[in-house]
């Protein structure tokens, strides 16, 4: 079982999207259902998003966007983790939300994300894919 109040998870929008209200419900929700949350804010780079991840020791990344730039940024911050050590599902959990067509969310999953969460996502699916989730990672330390 996940002792949520261990959990550190980070909602990072990447790029130049300032639309933020769904990151902003998504980081609250995750705070009521007892996550410890961190949001980095707009307009972040892959480079400054990262360096958040390790500087909060996060065990969940979840990345919002909705500018169309997805194909480029994740992958970029995909690259970027591994780069620093932290491979995705394996030692971070990597969700996406947003504006990404199912072509492309399918593609995102094969490259490491491990959801990708399109608009109207039931909050308590994105909480259970969590809890269910983060067990399996190498170096979950909230179990």
């Amino acid at each position: 079982m996940v002792e949520r109040s261990k959990v550190r998870v980070l909602i990072a929008k990447p790029g130049l999207d300032g639309h933020d209200r769904g990151a902003k419900v998504i980081a609250r929700a995750l705070r009521d259902a007892g996550f410890e949350v961190i949001y980095t804010g707009i307009r972040q780079t892959p480079e400054q998003i990262v360096e958040s991840v390790i500087q909060e020791d996060v065990d969940v990344l979840g990345i919002s966007i909705l500018s169309g730039a997805h194909m480029v940024l994740i992958p970029k911050i995909l690259k970027l983790l591994e780069e620093k050590g932290l491979k995705p599902n394996e030692d971070i959990l990597v969700i996406a939300g947003g504006i990404i067509p199912p072509d492309d969310a399918e593609q995102l999953e094969k490259m490491g994300v491990a959801k990708v969460f399109g608009p109207g996502s039931p909050i308590n699916e994105i909480i259970k894919f969590i809890d269910e989730s983060l067990p399996k990672l190498k170096k979950f330390r909230g179990a």
